[in-house]
């Protein structure tokens, strides 16, 4: 009975995810390099923008236009605190870390939300180290071309393909068809809003969000976008969910979860169009090269690149990663403050792995600014490559994972 007990313990222990409890693939592998692909954490919204889609008065934002709240500042640092416990745990280092020039590094976009979601996340996992972030030119400037999502080139034919994937991934044979689509969702944001008693409403004549005049961006040197009217509820439900995390109400109205899940599918129905087969080749061939060079470089331990969902959805994408859904987040492909984490390990028998996985703080954890503890871990979702075989332990050659990047980088 006792050595039952003794076993069943430790198959538990061994399914922790993440903990300082037990390592996480038990003694057979040694983790040997990191490089993470994060989304900023909580921000303001379109602060102007929104103002006049209703007539109560939004949350008061504790930051800039479209830049890092406070709240989103504590929940990264979280996210750099776990991560520190982690890595320590798993003798990758030394509590209160000092690495040498070089031996991590922390890349961030040009933004200030991302340059500030790097700065937080670093303290928390390097707290003595006074670490410094890398980015491109002057904050909210100039804009750096690893982290962006606009088409790196147009022609013809990539425009016919590109509206065709855009199309059926839309679920539509006419972007003004996506008023149809997403109607109950704008009608649930109307409420929400009491839309038609807004300024927006009275000075364009209308009662409800329209798509009528809904057109898809398709350009060189643009981001895949939807263009019209419908921009206002995009504007909106952005704005909605980013209060939802800060107040947990639209206006005083109670939501239940799966309404908030509506609004929040269509926050990402703008970032997803980044991630279809071609567009996301296409508009992710930087970073993914940013990547393996990381990963590829013998002098770094530590890569954190933070960018925006866009980045992680069309990297993603362009990887073959199989389809996902990621559960207890308003936002199911890269919510808020989301890592796709790639790590190398070596095994016990010789070869190198690795694992691909997706970190992320679930939506009561951000509500509550709630401690990340190995009681309380955030989310850990296992991915999965299409057209390769994970060993037992859900680890793939390192070798292959590789070859995936450089095959990705050079399509």
């Amino acid at each position: 009975m006792k050595k039952i007990f003794v076993t069943l313990l430790a198959l538990l222990i061994l399914s922790l995810p993440w903990t300082t409890e037990a390592k996480r693939f038990g003694d057979g592998y040694t983790l040997e390099k990191v490089v993470i692909l994060s989304r900023h954490n909580l921000r303001s919204p379109h602060i102007k923008e929104t103002a006049d889609l209703t007539p109560h008065k939004w949350f008061a934002w504790t930051s800039g236009s479209r830049e890092l709240s406070l709240r989103g500042g504590l929940s990264e640092t979280e996210l750099g605190q776990y991560f520190r416990k982690y890595l320590v745990d798993e003798n990758f280092m030394p509590e209160n870390y000092q690495p040498a020039e070089d031996e991590f590094l922390f890349y961030a976009n040009s933004r200030q939300r991302t340059v500030a979601t790097a700065q937080y996340f670093s303290s928390g996992l390097l707290p003595v180290a006074n670490a410094r972030v890398k980015y491109s030119g002057t904050i909210e400037k100039d804009r750096d071309p690893v982290f962006n999502t606009r088409f790196i080139s147009m022609n013809d034919s990539l425009r016919a393909v590109a509206e065709k994937e855009l199309l059926t991934f839309s679920g539509v044979n006419d972007p003004k068809q996506l008023g149809e689509k997403f109607s109950a969702t704008l009608a649930l944001m109307e409420k929400a809003l009491d839309f038609k008693d807004s300024a927006y409403a009275k000075k364009n004549n209308v009662k409800n969000f329209s798509a009528a005049d809904a057109k898809f961006l398709i350009a060189d040197k643009k981001q895949p976008n939807v263009t019209g009217s419908i921009g206002a509820a995009f504007d909106a439900a952005d704005a909605l969910v980013l209060q939802y995390y800060e107040t947990g109400t639209a206006f005083g109205k109670k939501f239940s979860d799966k309404q908030w899940k509506q609004i929040g599918d269509l926050v990402e129905f703008g970032g997803e169009l980044v991630g279809t087969p071609n567009i996301s080749v296409n508009i992710a061939r930087p970073l993914i090269v940013c990547m393996q060079s990381e990963l590829d470089n013998a002098a770094r331990k530590f890569t954190f690149l933070c960018g925006h969902d866009t980045n992680i959805i069309s990297v993603t994408s362009a990887l073959g990663v199989e389809d996902y859904s990621l559960p207890e987040t308003i936002e199911s492909r890269a919510p808020i403050g989301c890592k796709f984490v790639v790590e190398k390990w070596r095994g016990r028998d010789g070869q190198v792995y690795a694992a691909l996985s997706m970190v992320y703080p679930s939506t009561k954890q951000i509500r509550n600014i709630e401690p990340l503890t190995p009681d309380n871990p955030p989310k850990i979702f296992p991915l999965r490559l299409k057209g390769l075989e994970p060993n037992a332990d859900g680890l793939y050659l390192f070798s292959d994972v590789m070859n995936r990047f450089a095959e990705t980088a050079q399509r």
